[in-house]
């Protein structure tokens, strides 16, 4: 049995680092070098190695990287994954707000907002109790792939959610896509 100040040792270790993957990943903003970073991080592991059952899902070190797997399990969405139609002219936008306009009654202007799309993959991400138990692309709408094991490698998307009122399920939908500065370092690593 472990004693309760080595579990709030491992805790504080894993609040520190998810606070400064946080900054890094999402903030872009990091408050500490890479070796602190590193030294926090080897301490989780040794801590972790000699008392394996202070494990947990959500900890730092269960980020699995490298390779990706190669099979996909079918995930049946709870919810279909819609895509938006494209419009390329005016009129193509006149009837997109045309038939929103239709769809919801009494109301009679609707105000939109347009941002550069990022073309990537559509994810959904589940959590569960905060906590993330399944990502799943969107496939065809309605089924799509168990990217969860893929998606754990991606540091900025929280392993577990931050927050005191959160839902028994929280279901976030969004677009995983690498920007040509990743690329490009991801590239400078595999040549060196």
């Amino acid at each position: 049995m472990t004693s309760p100040s080595l579990q709030q040792q491992v805790q504080q270790l894993r609040e520190q680092i998810e606070a400064h993957n946080y900054a890094y990943y999402v903030l872009d903003n990091p408050v500490v070098s890479d070796a602190q970073y590193d030294d926090l991080y080897r301490q989780l592991v040794v801590l972790e190695q000699a008392h394996p059952e202070l494990i947990t899902a959500d900890s730092p070190t269960q980020r699995v990287g490298d390779q990706p797997l190669s099979g996909f399990s079918p995930v049946v969405h709870n919810v279909p994954m819609l895509s938006l139609d494209n419009a390329f002219s005016d009129d193509e936008l006149a009837a997109f707000n045309q038939r929103a306009l239709e769809r919801l009654a009494g109301v009679t202007d609707i105000a939109y907002a347009a941002e550069p799309k990022m073309d990537g993959l559509a994810v959904n991400l589940r959590y569960e109790n905060g906590h993330l138990v399944q990502a799943a692309t969107r496939g065809d709408g309605a089924v799509g792939e168990d990217v969860t094991h893929n998606v754990r490698t991606i540091r900025c998307i929280p392993l577990k959610l931050r927050g005191a009122d959160l839902p028994d399920v929280l279901e976030v939908r969004g677009e995983v896509f690498m920007s040509k500065a990743a690329l490009a370092k991801i590239n400078q690593a595999q040549l060196a």
